[in-house]
Formats: C-alpha cells, sequence, structure tokens
C-alpha cells in the first residue's frame, strides 16, 4: 500500500484528504464527503474501480456555488498522486474506454512529469444535481497540472448526462489504475527521470 495525507486550506475550502493506492488484491474505497451529492457519487466509482482508498474530510462555500470546492479537491487529489507516483517505477501508461449505457467514454494518460489537459466533453444540461456540469473540466485540469499528468479524456458519444460523466470517471479510474502499477527496474524513460 501506497499512502499520503495532503492538507489545503483557503479562505473557501477547507480539505484534507488521504489517499491510499492499493493492490490488485484489495477493494477501493471512499469515505466523507465533498460536499456535492452527484460528485461523491463520481468519487466512490474512482475509488472502487481505480483500486484507491480515499478518506476525504471537506468543507468548502457551497453557498457560492460548487467552483471552488470541485477545483481545490482537484488540486489537492492532484497533489495526493504527485507524491505517491514521483520518482517511482511505474507502469506510467493507462487506456480505457469504459461504457455506461448508451454512453462511452475514453481516458488516455501519462504520468509523466508533463502536466496537460485534453477534454472533450459535453453535457446537454448544466447541472447534474446541484453539480454544475462545467466543474468536470476544471476538476481534471487541477488534477493534471497537480499529479504533473498528462490526460486525455473524451466522451465519444451519449445521450444521458449521468451516464456521460459515470462512463468518464470510470474511464479515467481505470487508465490511472493501469498506470500507477509498480514495475521492476528503473523508471520508464529514456531521459531516466520523469521529473521536468
Amino acid at each position: 500500500m501506497r499512502t499520503t495525507t495532503v492538507e489545503r486550506n483557503t479562505k473557501e475550502t477547507k480539505i484534507r484528504l488521504t489517499l491510499s493506492i492499493l493492490s490488485p488484491e484489495e477493494n477501493g474505497s471512499f469515505k466523507g464527503s465533498c460536499g456535492v451529492g452527484f460528485f461523491d457519487h463520481m468519487l466512490d466509482a474512482i475509488c472502487v474501480h481505480g483500486k484507491f482508498a480515499m478518506d476525504l474530510e471537506m468543507t468548502g462555500d457551497l453557498n457560492v456555488d460548487t467552483h471552488h470546492s470541485l477545483e481545490d479537491l482537484g488540486i489537492v487529489l492532484g497533489k495526493a498522486f504527485y507524491e505517491l507516483t514521483r520518482g517511482q517505477a511505474l507502469s506510467r501508461f493507462g487506456t480505457a474506454f469504459i461504457p455506461m449505457d448508451e454512453a462511452l467514454s475514453r481516458c488516455v494518460l501519462d504520468i509523466s512529469g508533463r502536466p496537460y489537459l485534453v477534454f472533450d466533453a459535453t453535457f446537454s444540461s448544466p447541472y447534474i444535481g446541484a453539480m454544475e456540469t462545467c466543474m468536470f473540466r476544471e476538476f481534471f485540469y487541477a488534477f493534471a497540472i497537480h499529479a504533473a499528468v498528462t490526460l486525455h479524456l473524451s466522451v465519444l458519444y451519449g445521450d444521458n448526462d449521468h451516464h456521460k460523466a459515470e462512463s468518464l470517471c470510470k474511464a479515467f479510474a481505470y487508465a490511472l489504475r493501469q498506470a500507477c502499477a509498480p514495475v521492476s527496474g528503473a523508471v520508464l524513460s529514456t531521459k531516466g527521470t520523469l521529473e521536468k
């Protein structure tokens, strides 16, 4: 088990997140809440399908909207993954196509030390539950930058926004699970390092 705890406290949010990358034999789990019901559902899916254990204590200015909370959560989760993967000999690359009913999403990523996001997903409604659908991009952007991951996410097709969002998050989870798998030997890089 690889585990770290990251805290971030601002006037907008207070976050304490403990994250573990589990072995293939273990079951992923999510405890706590970000304060946004639908995104808690997505975090649970990411942990279960990615084989991660996440314990989240968080408050945010949800009286404004979900922006500060979900962006800051992306920052904290990205920092946790950076701490857990920095300098490690990992599979590095991950690819997943995940369907949910009529929706199909793809995630391709590289734990590269080179932060970048390509996000190609559209939603027909501005909200799913109380969550602004525009916040998916903001969350994943914050994660990619602070995890130093190259992240390509696409909803290839679909009609139902819930299905599109869930297939997207599960694709992210499976690709990240592949990329985090340890390998023997040196870091997989022709440069000999994944540091900038």
